[in-house]
């Protein structure tokens, strides 16, 4: 479904990210891990055209440089940016249906079916964006994108901010939004995102030094090792 072979993202003299190679297939659900600072978010700007890059990202097997954000949202990759970004002045109902404006002709979600995977967000459907709790203006930007009925969904960083309870109840709702959708996330919260997801890739200094199943990330000794830089995948792959 996707596929991103040498990426590399500069800001000036800065080498944020460097010759990534990476891949989702139909119906995964695959995390990009790293420290702060890695690359983690740089790679999904580039993946969703917000940022210039050299390298190659196809989605679907059409190449995707020279297109738009906006066209790339309307072809189904649809990318939940760190920070939520609910419009302060629209209601929450209001923020869920701006969504709408990407799907075109996919079946996808219906508002009802968000409003059921985040119950608190039916109890303040009236409330202006600027009014919600962090939880809430997360569930409403998973909810807006959902909407746009991806055929793979990029979030960054979902529960950065959240307390531990109401990140665990995003998680709980992310755990069924895999059973239909494909995702790459973008997760600090390394335990959260390896219960999710099947595999992954570690990316440090804006290259991946480990790729693998989860089961085989979930070994501390090597993600510290991976995160201190002492491990490479082609280490790991010999």
């Amino acid at each position: 479904m996707l596929r991103v072979e040498g990426l590399e993202i500069r800001y000036g003299r800065v080498e944020a990210v460097r010759g990534i190679d990476l891949e989702i297939g139909l119906g995964e659900v695959v995390a990009l891990l790293g420290p702060n600072g890695a690359g983690k978010t740089s790679t999904l700007r580039g993946i969703s055209q917000l940022v210039d890059y050299e390298g190659t990202v196809r989605f679907s097997d059409g190449d995707l440089r020279g297109r738009s954000p906006q066209a790339v949202a309307r072809d189904g990759l649809i990318h939940v940016p760190e920070g939520r970004r609910v419009f302060a002045n629209l209601s929450v109902h209001e923020n869920l249906q701006v969504g709408l404006t990407a799907r075109g002709s996919r079946d996808g979600y219906t508002i009802d079916e968000v409003y059921d995977l985040f119950p608190q967000l039916k109890l303040v459907r009236n409330r202006p964006g600027w009014a919600l709790s962090g939880g809430e203006q997360q569930m409403v930007a998973i909810g807006r994108g959902l909407l746009g009925a991806p055929r793979l969904l990029m979030l960054d960083e979902p529960s950065l901010g959240l307390a531990p309870r109401v990140a665990y109840a995003v998680f709980d709702a992310l755990s069924r939004i895999r059973e239909r959708t494909s995702i790459l996330l973008v997760e600090q919260n390394t335990l959260l995102a390896l219960e999710l997801c099947t595999r992954g890739y570690v990316i440090v200094g804006g290259r991946i030094v480990l790729e693998g199943s989860s089961a085989e990330l979930s070994n501390r000794g090597v993600m510290l090792e991976a995160y201190l830089g002492k491990r490479t995948a082609a280490e790991t792959a010999s």
